[in-house]
């Protein structure tokens, strides 16, 4: 079976396949049953697919400066004008999601080899 991001690849490229048509609200829907499914099976979730589950929502909250309890698909349509619009900046978020977990990879490296520096300096 696979990952989530695998499939939402997938997706991207002809979510006609898969959603009917490209929408955002559609997408949602379809990734909450293969959530659901992948669970009913005993499918564990890796930890990126985790990581997705717990923190896209409030990290998309903050990085629209959006609050609201409505669902993440319901917060990028009030930044677009359709579903389709908001099934392709998604993936763009989607995307920027991802990345923020590489420069918090980096962050700590950073912030070690800034006290060891201050360490020799003192």
């Amino acid at each position: 079976m696979s990952t989530l991001f695998e499939l939402l690849e997938k997706i991207k490229s002809k979510p006609g396949l898969y959603l009917g048509c490209a929408s955002i609200t559609n997408l949602r829907m379809f990734i909450q049953g293969y959530r659901f499914a992948r669970s009913e099976v005993g499918i564990t979730n890796t930890e990126a697919e985790s990581d997705f589950y717990n923190n896209f929502q409030p990290w998309l909250q903050n990085r629209l400066s959006i609050r609201t309890v409505n669902a993440w698909d319901k917060i990028i349509l009030l930044t677009c004008i359709d579903e389709k619009a908001g099934f392709d900046y998604f993936f763009q978020l989607l995307d920027e999601f991802i990345q923020r977990d590489k420069s918090n990879d980096i962050e700590p490296i950073l912030a070690e080899s800034t006290v060891q520096n201050t360490d020799k300096v003192a």
